[in-house]
């Protein structure tokens, strides 16, 4: 898990060191090109909901803070989907209509927002997509390795279980929502780590919602009985906090339950035992990359030296990608990663309700 987390911090100073200047652009680096203020493009940042707390909390002021440290004279126009795909649509409209260059979105919808991203590169705006691999004619993507996600979360299922990994344990799977191109690829990561050495007995999409997800579990409790399920694989974060709710309402303790996004709650759970594991997908880098990518697209510099591979989206679209490397957390390395990076500290996460289990933990 250390080296996963060294992983991570060589990323950012991969990423720091993109931005400080990269072969085969102009001479001048990207500070001394913001220096100049040679560049007063308008970027537009589209993020898809609120429920999940990364997004306006993380991604917004991290990737705001990189453009205006890359390009002094940039201004980022920001929307939020709030979890709906025609808001999402007209938002792309309105940033034709301000005059951005450069749109980054993390589609709420990676195939109804086509028409609307191919609207965009029509006027000449470039798009990036975050997070999500919208489809349509996309410049860039940013992003981790998805599919790898999904393995992590899988292989710390089977971790967790330990003896109980076998073909008898039944396993309830929450996956995430169909429309976000993401979920299939976590979706196929779990079911390779987890297929032939587990009972996937249950499986369903619990759209991304806690309420949703609350209500899946619940199905599958009836479906399959208490006492015969095993353990979880919750997709993220936000719906493991509506099943963990529903697992002690029925009096369900003691199994593993995954999660994603390394939310606070998440963490928070994690130390208090009612889950078992979530993924870190460090926030900072990912949307630094993006406003990287960003700036770079706006001053028509070539992003080659950041996007070296390819993903091929949902429209066939083969696009330039960067990939970030994602960690998995248990309670045995949230010191040497979510707090040893700097995205919450002790005090935010062993709160009163939670001092004690953090002791026992070693995080106090």
């Amino acid at each position: 898990m250390r080296r996963a987390a060294v992983a991570v911090i060589a990323t950012t100073m991969a990423v720091s060191m993109a931005a400080c200047g990269k072969a085969g652009d102009d001479k001048k680096s990207d500070s001394s090109s913001s220096a100049s203020g040679s560049t007063n493009a308008k970027i537009g940042l589209l993020l898809p909901d609120s429920v999940t707390t990364r997004y306006e909390k993380f991604d917004k002021p991290y990737f705001e803070a990189k453009v205006k440290e890359l390009c002094s004279g940039c201004t980022v126009e920001y929307n939020n989907a709030n979890a709906s795909a025609a808001t999402q649509a007209q938002q792309v409209s309105s940033m034709i209509t301000k005059g951005v260059k450069v749109i980054v979105i993390s589609a709420q919808d990676s195939a109804a927002i086509k028409s609307s991203i191919q609207q965009a590169v029509n006027k000449g705006i470039k798009v990036v997509a975050y997070d999500r691999l919208a489809q349509g004619p996309v410049s860039a993507y940013v992003s981790f390795d998805n599919v790898q996600v999904g393995k992590l979360q899988g292989e710390a299922l089977l971790t967790a279980l330990g003896s109980k990994a076998t073909t008898k344990s039944k396993i309830v799977m929450i996956n995430g929502d169909d429309a976000d191109p993401n979920a299939a690829q976590f979706k196929k990561g779990a079911h390779e780590a987890l297929d032939g050495k587990v009972d996937i007995a249950y499986e369903q999409s619990g759209l991304w919602k806690d309420t949703i997800a609350g209500q899946k579990m619940s199905a599958a409790i009836t479906q399959l009985g208490a006492k015969n399920i095993a353990g979880v694989y919750s997709a993220n974060d936000g719906m493991a906090g509506g099943i963990a709710t529903v697992l002690k309402g029925a009096k369900i303790s003691g199994i593993p339950l995954t999660g994603q996004d390394a939310e606070l709650a998440g963490i928070q759970r994690i130390v208090a035992g009612t889950q078992s594991s979530t993924v870190y997908k460090a926030f900072k880098p990912e949307a630094e990359a993006a406003a990287t990518l960003a700036v770079d697209l706006a001053q028509n510099k070539s992003i080659s030296s950041l996007a070296t591979t390819t993903q091929t989206s949902g429209s066939g679209n083969k696009v330039p990608s960067q990939l970030l490397t994602p960690v998995s957390v248990t309670k045995a390395n949230i010191k040497d990663t979510v707090i040893k990076d700097g995205l919450y500290t002790v005090a935010q996460i062993c709160t009163t309700d939670y001092a004690a289990a953090c002791k026992t933990a070693g995080l106090q």
